[in-house]
């Protein structure tokens, strides 16, 4: 385990194995934050938008972040893992060529890294890092091996969130059914999901307004207000209305799952069965997984502002109550083996001194689940689906736990050329217990 602790004059990492417990003094928290914040920057430089940029200037931009990225992930890296590279070393180094060749998963079998990460460095997938003694010619080139493939790589928001977990999970019987998938919900009265004759429903917004202006409050106007309040903060309202795209790729993650999972073993709920009351039923302490396939609201400055976005109106077009905010997360029972969150930046929340990230992952593991999959930026898609394939694959079919099966997603991803950047497939992270 290493544990990082970051300090204004002088940070600190504690490496610590069953029979040890060593220190290691790292630079001051500024210095430290700096390269993280550098590394995160250009791992999301697609995800960034620049008044009147062309779309070629778009993309000579985001050539130019995946050109300095090898640079600065290997300064980070040497900052931060330099002084345990000793504790993380175990067999022989690779090249890419060899990482790359599909001959990596016997060799580095059962080793196992768990990062309790402070600060901006909770902000950063180790994953991607490279070891420097390991790749000492890479020196800012891009041929990098990242610590994955010599690493399964757990996160915990601290330590001692191990002990409840596994406080809370001891003598649990485990559910009797594989796997419960909530995707591709319904946003907007203009989907072409509707009914023809469906009558048109307000904005989310302007109920609230409405309600306001009346003097009386429909049951779902405090809910409506906070996520327009919520979806404006992040930039993703326009003229005080909603503006969440259709998550179609989500329907094939779906679709994906539903494919390697027993008969009989699934709940799949899409369309307008994706909503906020099959969210928050008890018919999901059933499934030992349970996926969420949707818009994540995340909201750094005001948490009780995150949550998950569900179908904000039924199948007549008339506006519901759809988003799971994250007091309702809290509020939950839901004593699952693992919850993947597969929305954009569920990873992330508000940095508490000592407690690390609070938002939608700790929301699940205080409603019960043992572990979360989520992400820490805004992911692609169409590569989101590639990867819940192969993870659900690997836990499925190859029977691997979830933290080796995410493991062997992400290097499945890496090693295709479409999908090589980390940007595709290092967003993922899981949290929580690996066994």
């Amino acid at each position: 385990m290493l544990e990082y602790s970051l300090g204004e004059d002088r940070s600190f990492v504690f490496a610590v194995t069953p029979t040890s417990l060593q220190a290691f003094e790292l630079p001051k928290r500024a210095e430290v934050e700096r390269a993280a914040r550098r590394v995160y920057d250009l791992l999301t430089a697609r995800n960034h938008s620049v008044k009147g940029e062309t779309e070629e200037q778009a993309r000579k931009r985001w050539t130019q972040a995946e050109e300095a990225y090898p640079k600065a992930a290997e300064e980070l890296s040497r900052m931060i893992l330099g002084p345990v590279a000793a504790q993380l070393s175990g067999g022989p180094a690779m090249n890419v060529a060899e990482a790359k060749s599909g001959g990596v998963s016997g060799r580095v079998q059962g080793r196992r890294l768990l990062v309790v990460a402070d600060g901006a460095l909770q902000y950063i997938p180790f994953a991607v890092l490279p070891v420097p003694e390991k790749n000492p010619t890479a020196s800012g080139g891009p041929q990098q091996v990242p610590l994955m493939v010599s690493q399964e790589i757990v996160n915990l928001p601290s330590a001692s969130v191990l002990a409840v977990l596994r406080q809370e999970a001891k003598g649990r019987k485990p559910a009797p059914k594989a796997v419960a998938v909530l995707a591709d919900p319904v946003f907007d009265q203009q989907d072409s999901r509707l009914a023809a004759n469906a009558k048109p429903a307000a904005a989310y917004a302007q109920m609230a307004s409405a309600a306001t202006t009346r003097g009386t409050e429909p049951q779902d106007s405090t809910a409506a207000h906070l996520l327009t309040r919520s979806a404006a903060d992040l930039g993703l309202s326009r003229d005080g209305k909603l503006s969440l795209p259709r998550l179609l790729f989500s329907r094939q993650e779906a679709e994906a799952i539903r494919a390697v999972t027993p008969s009989g073993q699934i709940k799949e709920a899409v369309d307008f069965e994706a909503s906020r009351t099959t969210a928050l039923s008890a018919e999901l302490r059933n499934y030992r997984i349970v996926h969420f396939a949707t818009h994540g609201l995340i909201n750094s400055e005001h948490p009780e502002l995150s949550g998950l976005v569900f179908s904000l109106v039924d199948e007549k077009g008339q506006p519901q109550d759809g988003f799971l905010q994250l007091q309702d997360i809290y509020n939950m029972d839901l004593p699952a083996d693992l919850v993947v969150l597969s929305a954009c930046e569920t990873g992330l929340g508000k940095e508490i001194n000592g407690e690390g990230l609070i938002g939608l992952t700790r929301g699940f593991m205080y409603a019960g689940a043992s572990r979360v999959v989520a992400s820490l930026w805004n992911v692609s898609d169409a590569a989101t689906a590639s990867l819940m394939a192969e993870f659900y694959r690997a836990m499925e079919k190859d029977h691997m736990p979830p933290a080796a099966a995410l493991r062997a997603a992400q290097i499945h991803m890496w090693r295709q050329k479409r999908w090589t950047s980390p940007y595709y497939w290092a967003a993922f992270q899981i949290q929580g217990e690996w066994k």
